[in-house]
C-alpha cells in the first residue's frame, strides 16, 4: 500500500497511463462545466437564498458607503457568516444579462467546478493520476455535492474553500521545512476563504496539528529536538505572509469577524448552541426535534445518501491510511499527508456523533467532508489497481468494470432526479422512492420553481386571468420567498389558505394532502416533490398536517 505508482494500465497507443488519466480528468471537468452551463437555470431557490441575496446587498452597501452603512453587521444571524459567495454573485449580476438568482446559480456552478478541479489535483498529488481521476469522478458523480453546488450559498462554497486549504496543507507537508511561495499562497487563500465562510473552517487547524504529528516525530528522531524545533519555527515564520493574506481575505468577505478581535470566538460560541426555536424533522420514519437527533443521524444519512462505490472506496481508504501509521518503513511525511486527509473526511462526523449538536436539513452542513472522502476513495482505487497489477493482472479489467458500474448507479439517479440531485438516496435505501416515507427529501423546496412554471403555463393556456382588482392568491406550504420569486409579480402568496385561488405544497410530511383538484404534480421516481391545487370556492382550513413550530 505504501508504494503508490501512477501507471495502472497499459494502452494500445503506447501513451502513458498517467497522461491518459490526466486527459480524461480534463475531459470530465469540461463535460461537467458544459452540463452546468446548460442546466444551471433549472435549479430553484433554496430556503435561505433570498436572505443571502439581501445580505450581499447590505455588505456591498457598507463597502460603497465607506463603512457608514453598517446594517450588514447586525443582519439576522448572517453577520456571523461570511458573504464572499453572495457578494461575488451580486457583483457579477451587475455586469451580465442574467436575473439575480440565475446569476447565483451560475456562480454556484463555477465554484463547484473549481472544487472538482482542486479535488482532482489534491488526490493526484497524494497518490498519482489514477487516484486523481478516480477522486474527480467520485465527486462529479456525487449527487449531494453536485446538487448543492448550484443552490447552497454557504455549505457548498465552504466545502470548496476547505479542500483548497487541504491542498495547501498537503503541499506544506511535502515541502516541509521549505514551503514554496505557491504553497504559502494556497494555504493563505484556503484559510481565508474557509474561515471567512464559516467559523467551522478552524477545524483545519485540528487536521494540521494532528496530521503533522508523524512528520514532527520523525523530524525529532532524525534531526534532534533543537534542530527540529528550529526547522518548525522557520516554517511558522515563512507561513506568516500567507496567514496575513488569509486574515485579510477573511476580513474582506466576513467584515464582522475583524471589527473586534474576539468576534470569531463569539461566532464559535454562538454556533455551539442551538439558536432557533426547535422544530421537528422526519428521520428514519419518526418525527424528531432537531436538538434531539440521535448520534446515528449522520452515519445513517451518509450510508444511505452517498453512492455505494464511494462508501466502499472511502472506507477502504480510511482503513488503509490508518494501517500505514504504525509501519516503520513508511515515511513520516507520507503518514502526515494520509492522516490529514483521513481526519478531514472523518473527524467532523465523529465530533458531531459525540457532541450531538442540533442536526437538520439532511447532511448539507457536512458537504465539506465529501471532497476528502472522494480523495480517500481515489487513493483506495489506486492502491487496488496497483495491487492487482502486481498480484493478479488479469483482474484489473474486472475491477475497472466494477468501478465504472459503481459510477453509473449515481449517474442514472442524477439524470432521473434532475434538478433535485441533492435529494438523492442510494440503492441501499431503495432510492428516493424507498426513503420518501422515512426521511425528508426536498427540504429546501426547489420543486417550487417547476411547480410555479407549470401553474403559470396552465393559466396561460386556459387564458385565465385573476379576479378584477387583485392578483392571483396562492397559499404556500413551504418556503415563502422562493415561491414568490418563482411565481413572479402576478401572484401574492402566504400561508393562509382562506380566500386563496391555488395552494402550492411540498411533498414533505408537514404539508397535508388537500381535498381539491390537483392541477399538477412534480414527481421524481414516482415520489411527489410538490403539488398545485385549485382551491377556488373551497374552504381549506390549513395546509399544515402538523402544528406550526
Amino acid at each position: 500500500m505504501s508504494s503508490i505508482t501512477t501507471s495502472v494500465t497499459d494502452t494500445p497507443l503506447q501513451r502513458s497511463a498517467e497522461r491518459n488519466c490526466d486527459d480524461l480528468a480534463l475531459f470530465v471537468l469540461a463535460a461537467v462545466g458544459l452540463i452546468a452551463a446548460l442546466t444551471f437555470r433549472d435549479y430553484g431557490l433554496g430556503w435561505d437564498d433570498y436572505t443571502h441575496a439581501e445580505y450581499a446587498d447590505l455588505l456591498l452597501r457598507m463597502y460603497g458607503s465607506g463603512f457608514k452603512d453598517t446594517g450588514a453587521l447586525s443582519f439576522a444571524n448572517l453577520y456571523m457568516y461570511g458573504g464572499g459567495f453572495d457578494m461575488a454573485a451580486a457583483l457579477l449580476h451587475k455586469v451580465i444579462p442574467l436575473e439575480l438568482f440565475e446569476t447565483r446559480r451560475l456562480v454556484g456552478a463555477i465554484v463547484g467546478v473549481i472544487g472538482l478541479a482542486v479535488t482532482w489535483r489534491l488526490a493526484r498529488r497524494v497518490a498519482g493520476p489514477a487516484a486523481g481521476l478516480a477522486a474527480l469522478l467520485l465527486l462529479a458523480l456525487n449527487p449531494i455535492y453536485y446538487g448543492h453546488m448550484f443552490m447552497n450559498p454557504k455549505d457548498a462554497p465552504f466545502a470548496v474553500a476547505m479542500v483548497i486549504l487541504m491542498l495547501g496543507l498537503v503541499r506544506l507537508a511535502e515541502e516541509y521545512p521549505k514551503p514554496s511561495p505557491r504553497t504559502i499562497l494556497i494555504v493563505g487563500l484556503g484559510a481565508g476563504f474557509s474561515i471567512g465562510s464559516r467559523i467551522l473552517g478552524g477545524l483545519a487547524l485540528v487536521y494540521a496539528l494532528g496530521g503533522f504529528v508523524p512528520l514532527l516525530i520523525e523530524e525529532v528522531r532524525e534531526q534532534g529536538l533543537p534542530n527540529a524545533a528550529h526547522r518548525f519555527a522557520h516554517v511558522l515564520y515563512v507561513l506568516l505572509p500567507g496567514l496575513v493574506l488569509g486574515y485579510l481575505i477573511m476580513g474582506l468577505i466576513w467584515p464582522w469577524s475583524i471589527i473586534e478581535p474576539g468576534n470569531p470566538f463569539r461566532a464559535l460560541s454562538y454556533f455551539s448552541h442551538f439558536f432557533e426555536k426547535p422544530w421537528k424533522e422526519m428521520f428514519d420514519g419518526a418525527l424528531v426535534s432537531v436538538p434531539d437527533m440521535p448520534w446515528s443521524y449522520l452515519p445513517t444519512l451518509f450510508a444511505l445518501q452517498m453512492p455505494e462505490v464511494l462508501l466502499a472506496l472511502s472506507i477502504g481508504g480510511v482503513i488503509g491510511s490508518v494501517a500505514l501509521l504504525p509501519r516503520p518503513n513508511v515515511a513520516g511525511r507520507r503518514k502526515t499527508i494520509l492522516l490529514m486527509v483521513t481526519l478531514a473526511a472523518t473527524l467532523p462526523l465523529l465530533i458531531a456523533m459525540v457532541k450531538r449538536p442540533a442536526l437538520y436539513n439532511g447532511i448539507r452542513h457536512f458537504v465539506f467532508v465529501i471532497p476528502p472522502m472522494t480523495v480517500l476513495g481515489g487513493i483506495a482505487f489506486a492502491w487496488a489497481m496497483n495491487w492487482l497489477r502486481d498480484n493478479g493482472r488479469g483482474w484489473q479489467p474486472a475491477a475497472l468494470a466494477l468501478f465504472v458500474f459503481g459510477l453509473l448507479l449515481p449517474l442514472g439517479e442524477m439524470i432521473r432526479l434532475h434538478p433535485y440531485q441533492y435529494t438523492h438516496f442510494n440503492h441501499i435505501a431503495g432510492t428516493v422512492r424507498g426513503a420518501d416515507d422515512r426521511f425528508m427529501l426536498d427540504y429546501w423546496g426547489l420543486a417550487f420553481k417547476q411547480a410555479s412554471d407549470g401553474l403559470r403555463e396552465q393559466l396561460a393556456e386556459k387564458q385565465e386571468v385573476p379576479p378584477t382588482g387583485r392578483k392571483w392568491k396562492v397559499a404556500v406550504c413551504g418556503p415563502q420567498r422562493p415561491a414568490q420569486v418563482a411565481l413572479g409579480p402576478d401572484f401574492t402568496i402566504g400561508w393562509d389558505s382562506h380566500a386563496a385561488d391555488f395552494a402550492m405544497t411540498l411533498g414533505e410530511f408537514y404539508c397535508k394532502g388537500l381535498s381539491a383538484p390537483v392541477m399538477l404534480e412534480i414527481k421524481r421516481d414516482d415520489v411527489v416533490y410538490a403539488r398545485v391545487y385549485d382551491i377556488r370556492g373551497r374552504s381549506i382550513s390549513s395546509l399544515l398536517s402538523v402544528p406550526a413550530p
